[in-house]
């Protein structure tokens, strides 16, 4: 068997998934739920970190994706200058700036 006579058969006893409205409604249905419990709760954290990125200043004490703690001396369009001793700064990218110090230590 190929997959047309397949196809052809499943179309003639009322298709794969009960008939032809009963499908289409399965399928806005599976798409309703994915979109409410996927797409849209990460849509929502997506806009409060560009919201938090957005909100940091020189002088603010964070963390980077990748545990470094430090305070912000400078800020320009795609990255920041991250002093993490009195003598040692760093440069990184802004997108891996994810938390305050005094958010991880108020949970």
């Amino acid at each position: 068997m190929d997959l047309q006579t397949i196809l052809l058969q499943a179309e003639g006893t009322g298709g794969f998934l009960g008939g032809g409205s009963q499908g289409l409604i399965m399928m806005v249905l599976l798409f309703v739920v994915f979109y409410f419990f996927l797409i849209r709760p990460q849509m929502k954290r997506q806009k409060e970190i560009k919201k938090f990125r957005e909100a940091l200043k020189v002088g603010d004490t964070v963390i980077t994706s990748g545990g470094i703690y430090g305070k912000i001396k400078e800020m320009k369009e795609d990255y920041v200058m991250l002093e993490i001793t009195s003598n040692a700064t760093v440069k990184i990218d802004k997108g891996s700036v994810f938390a305050t110090a005094a958010d991880t230590q108020q949970k």
